[in-house]
């Protein structure tokens, strides 16, 4: 699954997801819940893009 990276250099990678912020392994990005910000800096999804690290 496409890992996606932020601004601020946090990358959502699906397989791990965002357990403290309830969102379980496996999820992929297009499935984050609404209202799902970066759990570093607060930004939206709209400013990550694809990672290709």
């Amino acid at each position: 699954m496409q890992k996606w990276e932020c601004p601020c250099g946090y990358v959502y990678d699906p397989a791990e997801g965002d357990v403290e912020n309830g969102v379980d392994p496996g999820t992929a990005w297009e499935n984050l819940p609404d209202g799902w910000v970066c759990p570093v800096c607060g930004a939206e999804k709209d400013a990550f893009w694809k990672y290709d690290g």
